[in-house]
């Protein structure tokens, strides 16, 4: 056995290396999303990341695509919209969003996507409610306010938000539709759903890239944008997905779940540090509102085991 082999299967015997590996990925995207500013624009580096998984993962998938492939057919229409909503919208509205506000800011509204998920399965699915969730899901608002407006009453009381923190909001938003739908996936391998996900979100980032290339708004990678392309592609998409799943079968998703938690607390350190953006006090106030919140609403929901979709940054 080489080296290099021993150390994967090492790695892949260590659930919690993997899943804060994987936070981390998803936490980068944020940093990639706002170091490609100048250097590839939004909607470019959403077509050329899925172009990029797709290319990569379809090789090591056709197999499973063609053994699931009957599974498949009909349910083509739902996986589309589905990969279009969670992959493609999410990205484009990500990557814009961060060019009008911090990326602390992006990263702290993702702790806020658990509340999405609860309204949504709410509102659509009828699901019962439990008394922390009743609380912890106000919390939560209330640490996505103070974010939005930046700490400032006054700026509540007038709905002057930033566009970015809007558009951010909307994000999580299409992220949480994504998330509750997907209980609905077919039974397939999960190469086989990557795939027809990744696919759908190509194809349908195209129209919205070659509109950014009609207004003369598209901006062409350079060597930064297109390392920036392959990371979003090889480490957010795949090693991220691959190494969520393996962590989710060694301890459970219950207890894996709660590693999504690390993504703005990680997202807000990396932002720090590399993009030397300032953490004001607001920002602590919110990520502790936000993150309080979720923890209050999940206490309850921890007794029972649920299988936590893999997310997709």
């Amino acid at each position: 056995m080489t080296v290099i082999k021993r150390a994967f299967v090492w790695l892949f015997s260590q659930p919690y290396l993997l899943l804060f590996l994987t936070t981390l990925f998803w936490a980068g995207n944020a940093i990639a999303g706002k170091l490609a500013i100048g250097h590839i624009s939004p909607f470019m580096l959403t077509t050329l990341r899925w172009l990029l998984t797709v290319t990569i993962i379809l090789p090591f998938a056709l197999p499973h695509l063609k053994r699931d492939w009957q599974t498949l057919r009909p349910n083509l229409i739902f996986l589309f919209v589905l990969g279009t909503i969670g992959f493609s919208a999410f990205n484009n509205m990500m990557y814009t969003a961060l060019t009008h506000t911090s990326t602390i800011n992006v990263a702290i509204v993702q702790a806020s996507l658990p509340l999405f998920i609860f309204a949504l399965n709410f509102l659509w699915f009828r699901l019962s409610t439990t008394r922390n969730q009743i609380i912890g899901f106000p919390i939560t608002v209330i640490g996505v306010m103070i974010i939005t407006s930046k700490g400032s009453l006054e700026a509540f009381l007038n709905l002057n938000f930033n566009f970015g923190d809007i558009l951010m909001i909307a994000a999580i938003a299409s992220y949480g539709v994504y998330s509750v739908f997907l209980k609905n996936k077919p039974d397939v391998h999960w190469l086989s759903l990557m795939t027809v996900l990744a696919y759908s979100s190509f194809l349908t980032s195209i129209p919205v890239a070659a509109f950014e290339i009609a207004t003369q708004k598209a901006i062409w990678p350079d060597l930064i944008g297109i390392t920036i392309v392959v990371y979003t592609a090889i480490c957010a998409s795949l090693m991220a997905q691959v190494f969520w799943i393996r962590g989710v079968e060694l301890i459970g998703s219950n207890r894996a779940a709660m590693f999504i938690n690390l993504v703005p607390v990680l997202g807000t350190l990396m932002a720090i540090l590399f993009l030397s953006e300032n953490f004001e006090f607001y920002h602590g106030i919110g990520m502790a509102t936000i993150i309080g919140g979720v923890w209050i609403a999940q206490q309850k929901a921890r007794t029972k085991a649920v299988d936590a979709p893999a997310p997709q940054q």
